[in-house]
C-alpha cells in the first residue's frame, strides 16, 4: 500500500523524502484563487522519481452551481488544472463535489456535473471527493453521491475519466458512519481510487472540515485503519504538517 501526504507545492520531492512518503499531493497555485495553475519548482524531479503524484484542484472550483459567474470559470479552471496535472505525470486530479444554490433542485448540480464529463477532455481522471458540510452539497451525504453516479452513468467513456476519493474526516463530519463506509461507497461507485486519511478535530455530524493528526481527534483510530484496509487504495494524509511523518509511520506500522 502506497502512503503519503499532501505537501507544499515548493520542492514536493524534498517534502516527500522528509516525511517518508511514497505518494504526494499538492496544489498548482493558490487553492483559494482562480489563476491558471503554476508548475512548482522541482516538479521535474518528483515526476521522474518513484513517488506518485496527485494534484488537488482549487477549492474555488464548483462546476455544479447554477451561478454562471462561478460555473463557467470553474469549468475553465478545471480544464487548465487537468492539462497541467497531465503535464507533470499526475495520476489524477482531485476535485470537491461542489454545491448548488439554496433554492436550486439538486438535480441541477448533478446535470452540470454530467455536462463536465461530456464536454471536458480528461487527460487524467477526475476523482470526485466527498465533502464535510453544506445542505446543498453534491457529495456530502452518500445518497447524494449515489444520485450523482446514477446521472453520470450514461456518459460515454466515463470509466477512464471518473474516480472517487474517500476522505475520512469529511465522512465523519458529514454524519456518515465509517465502519461500513467503504462497502457503501463501493456499492455506489464500484471503486475507491484514493483515501484522504484524516482524523477530525470536531464531533461526528458536525459538518466541520477541520483535519487533525491521526489519533489526536474525534475518530476512533481503529475505524481509520478499517477504512484504509477495506479501501485498498493509495493513502494521503492531509493532516497538520508537523505530524505527517508520524502519521505515515503510524499507518505503516499498524497496517502490517
Amino acid at each position: 500500500m502506497r502512503i503519503g501526504a499532501h505537501v507544499d507545492q515548493t520542492n514536493p520531492l524534498d517534502s516527500a523524502r522528509a516525511k517518508g512518503a511514497d505518494v504526494v499531493q499538492f496544489f498548482l497555485g493558490d487553492p483559494q484563487g482562480w489563476k491558471k495553475p503554476v508548475l512548482p519548482e522541482g516538479v521535474e524531479a518528483v515526476s521522474e522519481s518513484d513517488v506518485d503524484v496527485y494534484v488537488h484542484a482549487p477549492y474555488t472550483i464548483n462546476v455544479a452551481t447554477s451561478n454562471n459567474r462561478i460555473r463557467i470559470p470553474s469549468r475553465k479552471n478545471l480544464t487548465q488544472q487537468l492539462e497541467a496535472a497531465a503535464s507533470i505525470g499526475a495520476k489524477a486530479l482531485i476535485v470537491h463535489g461542489g454545491h448548488v444554490l439554496k433554492d436550486d433542485d439538486p438535480e441541477t448540480g448533478f446535470e452540470n456535473w454530467r455536462k463536465v464529463f461530456e464536454r471536458v477532455e480528461c487527460p487524467v481522471p477526475v476523482y470526485i471527493e466527498n465533502t464535510a458540510g453544506g445542505g446543498n452539497a453534491m457529495a456530502r451525504r452518500f445518497d447524494r453521491i449515489a444520485r450523482l453516479w446514477e446521472v453520470l452513468s450514461g456518459v460515454p467513456g466515463l470509466e477512464s475519466k471518473l474516480g472517487f476519493c474517500l476522505d475520512t474526516c469529511h465522512a465523519h463530519a458529514a454524519g456518515e458512519e465509517l465502519i461500513d463506509a467503504v462497502d457503501r461507497i463501493k456499492a455506489i461507485t464500484g471503486r475507491i481510487d484514493l483515501v484522504h486519511c484524516n482524523d477530525s478535530r470536531d464531533a461526528f455530524g458536525s459538518g466541520a472540515d477541520r483535519h487533525a493528526n491521526l489519533g489526536s481527534g474525534k475518530i476512533d483510530p481503529d475505524l481509520i485503519l478499517t477504512v484504509v484496509r477495506a479501501a485498498g487504495a493509495p493513502v494521503i494524509v492531509e493532516t497538520p504538517g508537523d505530524g505527517q511523518a508520524d502519521d505515515i509511520s503510524w499507518l505503516r506500522s499498524n497496517l502490517g
